[in-house]
C-alpha cells in the first residue's frame, strides 16, 4: 500500500500552497461559462498557453453558442488548427453548442450529470467548470493534479477518480474550493513531470516523493580514502659489492 499523507501534514501542505498563491486562477483564457466549457474541452492533450492562441482570435468571433453554432466545423477548424485531434475537437464543440441550444436555452448546465451529456466533455471537464464558472468545490485531475497527489502522498490513486475521491476526503474543508488550481499549478511550475525543483519547493520536508531532485545542492566532497597502518619495513644489509680495483690487487698477491 502506498504511504500517504496524514491528515496534519496535508492541512499544512494546502496551508502553504494558499500562502504562496492566495487567490488562484485558470490560466485558460475564457469570457463565460460558455467560452470555459470550449476552452476546457480544446485543452484536452495540449497545452493552455497554445489553447489561449487559439482561443483568443476564436471567442472574438464566436462567444455564444448560437454564434459558435453557425460558424460551422470547418470555419471553426480554421481557428483551431493548431491545437492537437483539432478535427474531433471541432465536431464536438459545434455539437455541444447545438445541444446547449436545444435542450438548455443555450445556458451551460451546472451539474456534473448534465454537463458530462455535452459532446466532449467528460469528468474531468465538467469538474473545472463547475468549479471556476459556478464556485462549486469540485477537484478536476489531470496529469499534474494526479502526479503530484501521487509523489507527495497526499492521495495515491491508481486512476484519475481514485485520486479525486481521495483528494475529496484527505482535503480539509476551507481549501476545497481552490484545491484544485493550487494542485496543478504546483505540478506546472515546481514538481514538474521529469525533474522536480525541490531546491524551490515549499513542501519538501513533508513531501514522501523518494526521488527529491535539488538544483542548487552542493556536491559533497569525496571522502578521502584512509590507508591502513601497516607494519614498518625493515631494512635489510646488503653486501658491498667488491671493487674492480681490490679484484686486481688479491689477483696480484696470488
Amino acid at each position: 500500500m502506498a504511504k500517504k499523507l496524514t491528515r496534519a501534514k496535508a492541512h499544512t501542505l494546502y496551508e502553504r500552497l494558499s500562502t504562496k498563491v492566495p487567490a488562484p486562477e485558470t490560466e485558460l483564457y475564457y469570457k463565460d461559462p460558455f467560452t470555459l466549457v470550449v476552452a476546457v474541452a480544446l485543452s484536452a492533450q495540449a497545452t493552455d498557453e497554445g489553447v489561449n492562441k487559439a482561443t483568443k482570435k476564436l471567442f472574438a468571433v464566436a462567444d455564444t453558442p448560437e454564434k459558435m453554432a453557425s460558424l460551422g466545423e470547418k470555419k471553426l477548424g480554421e481557428y483551431i488548427k493548431t491545437i492537437g485531434l483539432w478535427r474531433n475537437k471541432a465536431k464536438n464543440v459545434i455539437a455541444l453548442s447545438n445541444m446547449l441550444l436545444d435542450e438548455f436555452d443555450g445556458a451551460v448546465p451546472q451539474t456534473r450529470e448534465e454537463l458530462e451529456k455535452l459532446p466532449g466533455v467528460g469528468r474531468k471537464t465538467a469538474n473545472v467548470v463547475m468549479n471556476v464558472a459556478f464556485g462549486a468545490p469540485t477537484i478536476a485531475v489531470d496529469t499534474h493534479i494526479f502526479r503530484v497527489s501521487n509523489r507527495t502522498g497526499l492521495a495515491p490513486g491508481k486512476n484519475p477518480l481514485e485520486v479525486e475521491l481521495g483528494l475529496e476526503k484527505i482535503t480539509p474543508p476551507e481549501f476545497l474550493l481552490h484545491a484544485h488550481h493550487w494542485l496543478i499549478l504546483h505540478g506546472r511550475y515546481i514538481c514538474k513531470a521529469r525533474t522536480p525543483d525541490c531546491s524551490t519547493c515549499t513542501i519538501t520536508d513533508i513531501c514522501l516523493y523518494k526521488d527529491k531532485a535539488f538544483k542548487d545542492e552542493a556536491k559533497k566532497p569525496a571522502k578521502p580514502k584512509r590507508k591502513m597502518a601497516g607494519s614498518p619495513k625493515l631494512k635489510t644489509a646488503t653486501p658491498k659489492r667488491k671493487s674492480a680495483k681490490h679484484k686486481v690487487k688479491k689477483k696480484a698477491a696470488s
